[in-house]
């Protein structure tokens, strides 16, 4: 829990503004989704990190809006 917020992981892959890599063909997804196996609970963390092409699209991938506080 941070900032009053709680069970903001493991709802979907949030998208990232940097590269997964030095490659530059994908973008760092964090956090892990509903449509992770089992066998991976450990991606269940903030700080679970994957990659996907910037133009993939599917139900268990998003973003999360910030602000200043």
């Amino acid at each position: 829990m941070g900032f009053g917020l709680y069970n903001v992981s493991g709802n979907v892959w949030e998208w990232c503004a940097d590269w997964f890599d030095g490659s530059h063909t994908a973008r760092a997804m964090r956090g892990g989704s509903y449509l992770c196996h089992d066998s991976c609970c450990n991606r269940y963390r903030v700080a679970a990190r994957t990659a996907n092409t910037p133009d993939s699209s599917s139900g268990n991938l998003g973003f999360r809006t910030v602000a200043d506080v």
